[in-house]
């Protein structure tokens, strides 16, 4: 491949997920011909069905950061979950030979890509319809995940990542990048120290265990009157106050009643995490410069072309929550 995947327009890299989705859908007993194109953004779905029509779906990798060991261990912490408790998840498919993920590589060269298995899952995304209910068994289903993750440990030959920093280990696209100057430039500097600071006090105060660390609505669906939960990519190790941080941050600027609810579902189960309302605004932020990092440090074209725009609303995002000390989702 002449020109790298990421930098390929649109049309060209969906064109190369196609080639590769139906490289690796046979290793999963896949029919290559019952693939469709679901999402291209972060990573790359397909929905797809075995000779006996039972559905899957088929991800690729795209922009993941997952190494082969940690994906096993996002397929072993969903099988145990599943197996330990009353929490709907997808159920990983290995490959006819036993893997969890296969490696497969654009005919033309380039890259290769990692691509992993999983049961679909039925029901709409929770992001079409979040309510208080749904906000409520949001928290108790966060309560229950920790307190199995508490007890788990990752199987040999799988590891998870530390998450002690807000930009959870990727690459800093943030600092120098062209698309910022001036005191915009700096009051990103400034956040990204405020944030290191308040993930330092939490991952020095708290234990950490297994987090899914991406519990919004576009990850959980809503089915016959329960909630499941998919998209272990980015779980990793955490306090818990984490995964509370993340979903309260997609839930603030609506409903404030959703945020009540999702606390309340969770202390149903669970003591809530404790975390300085100080501290906790600061992680809320940091999820606010983790999302901007993804879009500017992306390959896929179409989120590379919202990078900028991202980074004035995370600009005035990060300007309100300085002056005001409460984060929230405000567009200028």
């Amino acid at each position: 491949m002449s020109t790298s995947y990421a930098e390929l327009p649109q049309a060209a890299q969906l064109e190369v997920m196609g080639v590769v989705a139906a490289a690796a859908a046979p290793a999963f007993g896949l029919d290559e011909s019952s693939l469709e194109l679901v999402a291209h953004e972060f990573n790359t779905t397909y929905a797809g069905a075995t000779a006996d029509g039972t559905r899957v779906a088929l991800r690729i990798n795209t922009n993941s950061a997952s190494t082969p060991a940690m994906v096993r261990a996002q397929q072993a912490w969903a099988q145990a979950i599943r197996r330990d408790t009353s929490v709907l998840v997808p159920d990983p498919v290995p490959t006819l030979d036993g893997r969890w993920y296969v490696e497969a590589t654009p005919p033309a060269g380039g890259r290769g890509f990692l691509v992993v298995a999983a049961t679909w899952l039925d029901g709409s995304d929770v992001a079409d319809g979040f309510d208080t209910a749904i906000a409520r068994e949001l928290g108790r289903t966060m309560a229950t995940l920790h307190d199995h993750a508490a007890g788990w440990r990752p199987p040999s030959g799988a590891e998870l990542p530390v998450f002690d920093d807000p930009l959870f280990g990727d690459t800093d696209a943030l600092t120098g990048t062209p698309l910022l100057s001036g005191p915009d430039a700096e009051l990103v500097v400034a956040a990204l120290a405020s944030t290191r600071d308040a993930y330092a006090s939490v991952c020095s105060s708290q234990p950490a265990i297994c987090v899914h660390a991406d519990l919004h609505g576009y990850n959980l669906k809503w089915h016959d009157g329960r909630l499941a939960v998919f998209d272990f990519d980015d779980c990793g190790l955490a306090p818990p106050v984490v995964d509370l941080a993340v979903a309260t941050f997609h839930l603030r600027g609506g409903d404030p009643s959703l945020e009540t609810a999702l606390r309340d579902g969770y202390a149903k189960v669970r003591s809530l995490p404790a975390c300085p309302a100080e501290t906790f605004e600061a992680i809320l932020a940091a999820r606010q410069l983790l999302l901007a990092n993804s879009l500017a440090s992306s390959s896929t074209a179409a989120w590379r072309a919202e990078a900028e725009a991202y980074l004035r609303v995370t600009v005035h995002r990060l300007r309100s929550w300085r002056e005001t000390g409460r984060f929230t989702l405000g567009r200028p």
